[in-house]
């Protein structure tokens, strides 16, 4: 059996970007789980990634900075993502100077807009809903004042790459309307029962590569009775199988493991047939998991109307 090489993807702007990364969501609510998360990132730079994905709102920045450091590796060696969180957008310089002092750099390779709607955070500090338990999008700032300050970031040099997270081609386009930046990456949750197939398209035709989270679906998609004929069949695990076949699409996929060996083993993947790459790609459902739309049509507080999903 042959293994597929991980690439390197170039950006519009000739960035390379590591075809696989290492998700840094935690993995549990607990300070202590996050300030311990280097421990973890650092068994997967020993594993071989270089590609490191957080965000303000996992509380995993300094975790990762720490595992660098940690590793005796150069920053330059690494590509580096974090993502502002929806309730900062209204201080973006400022967000980004607490990423980087988090982080313990003075640049990052890709900064992402997390969320295509900006939130608010009560009296508390706790993020505010509605009597329905909702969150409530704000009116403003818009995506496009985001943007109009990540362009300026990314200016200064001290982002490498800019790009936006689970925006649709629906929100792509408001966006474009007053871009001056097209962005470089579209981070949305993506695996075979979610293969966003007319996204993927019309990202390639913007030169915006996309990313994937969630890209195994977690064992929801896991366990489909394909997925296990395939893993036995590669005698891999389906997470390897999944991953695979994103990397055959163009994707970057972001798996998050805490577990060194399974760390190893999404960063070896079996070279699909294509016939078996093909059956995979015939199982989407346009199915939501992660960020799942409600009986009314509702994510975080936002209309599938207003995400365009």
């Amino acid at each position: 059996m042959s293994f597929l090489t991980i690439p390197i993807r170039k950006l519009s702007n000739g960035i390379g970007m590591p075809g696989v990364g290492l998700g840094g969501a935690p993995p549990g609510p607990t300070e202590e789980q996050r300030n311990n998360s280097w421990k973890w990132f650092l068994t997967g730079i020993q594993a071989g990634y270089r590609h490191l994905d957080t965000a303000a709102r996992y509380k995993t920045e300094a975790s990762i900075g720490k595992a660098i450091r940690e590793s005796g590796i150069a920053r330059e060696e690494f590509f580096v993502t974090t993502k502002i969180a929806w309730s900062e957008t209204g201080d973006v310089q400022g967000a980004f100077e607490r990423s980087l002092q988090n982080l313990g750099m003075d640049y990052v390779d890709l900064y992402l807009i997390h969320f295509p709607f900006s939130m608010t955070l009560d009296e508390n500090g706790t993020e505010l809903r509605n009597a329905e338990g909702d969150l409530v999008p704000l009116e403003k700032p818009t995506f496009n004042d985001v943007w109009a300050e990540f362009e300026k970031i990314y200016a200064s040099g001290r982002a490498k790459a800019i790009g936006i997270s689970n925006f649709s081609i629906k929100t792509i386009d408001e966006l474009l309307a007053t871009a001056d930046v097209v962005p470089h990456v579209n981070q949305v949750e993506c695996h075979p029962y979610l293969s966003q197939p007319k996204l993927k398209e019309y990202c390639d035709t913007k030169g915006i590569q996309l990313c994937a989270y969630t890209p195994s679906g977690y064992g929801i998609v896991r366990s489909h009775p394909v997925l296990l004929e395939f893993a036995d069949k590669y005698n891999v695990t389906p997470n390897q199988v999944i991953l695979a076949w994103h990397v055959m699409r163009g994707l970057v996929p972001i798996p998050r493991s805490t577990n060194a060996q399974r760390q190893k083993d999404n960063i070896t993947l079996p070279a699909l047939s294509d016939d078996d790459y093909n059956l995979l790609s015939k199982l989407n459902r346009n199915e939501h998991i992660c960020n799942k739309i409600d009986s009314r049509g509702i994510v975080h507080g936002c209309t599938v109307e207003m995400l365009g999903w």
